[in-house]
């Protein structure tokens, strides 16, 4: 993705667009015409298994207020136990706390370029998948990788969290 083509997309998109750029990441995030604000949105609109669709869910941490997000298979149901046994004891991130932390929208929120880095974990249900799909800072843009790629990108540790 050239500079124009970047400067064209909404500002989450070029954040995402950047990092993946910095990265050497082979593929640029994707403008769906229709919103993808849900994981059934976003596989139904890219004709693929809701599996595949790469969910980013946030928390608010209470012992210091930092978001954790957690990138789920769409299939499947985060389940907050096993992530508080990871990261402590969790609390409900509402909109405002969403956008604040991470610089993006629900619906939009990607598992990087994120305004402040959140404490993050990655689901191992995602490796069922050669290929997945993960949204890319609107509501509207998703990005194509590897659930290893995904893994690379962040750093973030492959937990059971569901």
């Amino acid at each position: 993705m050239c500079g124009a083509e970047l400067t064209s997309l909404p500002e989450g998109v070029q954040r995402v667009a950047r990092v993946l750029q910095d990265k050497g990441h082979p593929h640029s995030p994707r403008m769906l015409d229709d919103a993808a604000r849900t994981a059934q949105q976003a596989a139904d609109a890219l004709g693929i298994e809701l599996g595949q669709i790469a969910k980013s869910i946030v928390f608010r941490r209470k012992s210091d207020e930092s978001a954790v997000l957690v990138v789920t298979s769409g299939d499947k149901r985060v389940d907050e136990k096993k992530v508080e046994a990871i990261v402590g004891k969790l609390g409900r991130a509402d909109a405002d706390f969403v956008k604040s932390r991470t610089g993006f929208s629900i619906g939009g929120v990607s598992p990087f370029g994120h305004a402040t880095e959140p404490v993050m974990l990655i689901d191992r249900e995602l490796f069922r998948f050669d290929e997945i799909w993960a949204a890319a800072g609107h509501p509207h843009a998703v990005v194509r990788l590897r659930p290893q790629d995904l893994e690379g990108l962040t750093g973030a540790p492959v937990a059971d969290v569901v």
